[in-house]
């Protein structure tokens, strides 16, 4: 991963909101797209992607609440994982890098 797209990562981690014009429509097959098309993202599908990966990897038993320092932390993780593997699945680079946080 390059500097601007793992300050791109970073950077879009402090978004709350998502701002601006309203949006079109858009699928995402999370399950197709690899950590290079993760990377080359714009800053919203990076952060909407970070975000369903930190509640899928929560399950249904924890507590709604984001703890932003592990959410940056776990984004950063996954960015340089992701960097060092391009051709993976996200699904398979979330499951290496998050997956192993469960087991409350």
């Amino acid at each position: 991963m390059n500097k601007l797209s793992l300050s791109a990562v970073v950077l879009s981690l402090g978004m709350t909101t998502f701002a601006g014009a309203p949006a079109q429509a858009v699928v995402l097959d999370l399950s197709t797209m690899t950590c290079k098309q993760f990377v080359d993202s714009d800053k919203d599908t990076i952060s909407m992607v970070l975000t369903w990966m930190d509640g899928w990897y929560k399950g249904d038993s924890d507590e709604a609440l984001i703890d932003t320092d592990v959410f940056v932390a776990n984004a950063k993780k996954f960015g340089e994982f992701c960097a060092a593997n391009p051709t993976i699945s996200i699904v398979n680079a979330a499951e290496k890098i998050l997956g192993k946080q469960q087991g409350k």
